[in-house]
């Protein structure tokens, strides 16, 4: 019989990345550099690597297994060593596991808890779903302030397996996922892969463990998906999704219960209501929307049945950041009988689109190009507005910024960040 073989542009490009990487460490050999740590052929092996794991990141399952075979470095160019990273600065503070610390808000968070003086360790893939340009810049930003970032994948079973046994996490804080409602139209694998898949990844390593860590993760008010009672409650029933993201969300709740009833797991999962600020993700509103007025680019404003318009509750990074940590710093040991809770982490004031743009004009001081057109139905909702008096009496959470101070506090940054223009990631990038 006859047989084919369909080789992909990805799996293309990341087999052409292991030959050219061999081809230049082969190189470094003949003319004589020198290797070792520090040395300029360990270095570009380094680099190598490091573009590998990125150019892998959405592979198809097929191939993860060759894919978990590939081992990240764990000492940065610079020096900065896993171990340092996940050393805490006194005795009895925290040693957490940050994933997606390339992201927006495992970097706001993980640069958080480091400041404070707990040892941090992160975790990211650096996929290419927004410019890898921007989770470098953040991975930097937080190798400065003494936080090393693992380059690889949540599935890297023996790499989670490693770090464990060189940091002994007290506190898993998991932000890694595939991003974005709309994109799940296009790449529906990459949110199973990482939002399901790489959860349970979680789960099953670190439930072995003695003792258990606790677990902290993140959610998402998309859960809520269709639901018209507002503002949404942690009691509300969650089994109608709008999208695929909001689903795999949902089984990360359903997941850590089933983890916490059978194996004593700590869990507690965070239910974010659309983050903003600096450093933010490109492909939510306020970002995307800086960059087209910016570019004199059309701001596209989605409009639901008889011209309603969407309304968003805008929660600004710093306030996500302390009901975040406030949800580390109160989550229960495991071992059964364990917590297994769940926060709405939001503002409590919703606000139409119209007036976020309305802000980004204002403190931009330019005028944007509006469309207003039919939200498309690629799983957005109409509406999102928290009810965090769990989290209040809980936790103590208590968001304190208007969105008007914190598209001001965005836009000064973005100004800043930006002052010599978009790098060419960014122009070239066109969120969905």
């Amino acid at each position: 019989g006859k047989s084919s073989f369909h080789l992909s542009a990805a799996t293309a490009l990341c087999l052409a990345g292991v030959v050219a990487i061999g081809i230049t460490n082969a190189f470094m050999l003949i003319v004589g550099y020198p290797w070792g740590p520090g040395s300029a052929a360990a270095s570009a092996a380094a680099s190598g690597a490091e573009l590998l794991q990125s150019s892998l990141a959405g592979l198809p399952p097929s191939l993860l297994k060759w894919r978990a075979d590939l081992r990240p470095r764990w000492e940065s160019p610079r020096g900065l060593t896993a171990a340092a990273s996940c050393k805490p600065a006194s005795p009895g503070n925290k040693v957490v596991l940050v994933t997606g610390t390339g992201g927006f808000v495992g970097f706001h968070t993980a640069r958080y808890l480091r400041r404070r003086g707990d040892g941090v360790l992160g975790l990211d893939n650096f996929n290419t779903y927004y410019p890898v340009s921007l989770k470098r810049a953040r991975s930097d930003e937080l190798e400065r302030e003494g936080v090393f970032t693992l380059a690889t994948d949540l599935n890297d079973v023996e790499s989670l397996k490693k770090a464990h046994e060189l940091c002994g996490f007290t506190h898993i804080l998991n932000f890694a996922a595939q991003a974005g409602v709309r994109y799940a139209t296009i790449d529906p694998d990459s949110y199973i892969n990482s939002n399901v898949a790489g959860f349970i990844a979680i789960l099953e390593v670190f439930k072995s463990q003695s003792p258990m860590p606790r677990i902290v993760y993140a959610s998402s008010s998309s859960v809520y998906g269709l639901n018209t009672k507002v503002p949404f409650s942690e009691d509300d029933v969650v089994d109608r999704p709008a999208s695929l993201y909001a689903a795999t969300k949902k089984s990360n709740e359903m997941l850590a219960h089933t983890y916490n009833h059978i194996y004593g797991l700590a869990t507690t999962g965070l239910r974010f209501f659309t983050v903003y600020g600096p450093y933010g993700r490109p492909d939510m509103a306020a970002f995307a929307f800086a960059n087209k007025i910016m570019r004199g680019e059309t701001v596209r404003i989605f409009q639901g049945p008889g011209g309603s318009e969407l309304e968003r509750d805008f929660t600004y990074i710093d306030d996500i950041v302390q009901g975040t940590v406030a949800a580390v710093d109160h989550i229960g040991p495991s071992g059964k009988p364990a917590p297994c809770k769940v926060y709405n982490l939001g503002n409590r004031q919703p606000h139409n689109v119209t007036y976020l743009v309305d802000l980004l004009e204002e403190f931009l001081q330019k005028k944007a190009i509006r469309d207003y057109v039919p939200l498309p139905a690629t799983g957005d909702v109409l509406k999102t507005n928290a009810d965090v008096s769990l989290a209040a009496r809980d936790l103590g959470y208590a968001p304190r910024t208007s969105l008007r101070e914190g598209v001001k506090k965005f836009v000064e940054w973005y100004k800043e960040y930006y002052k010599d223009g978009l790098d060419s990631d960014m122009i070239n990038y066109k969120p969905l």
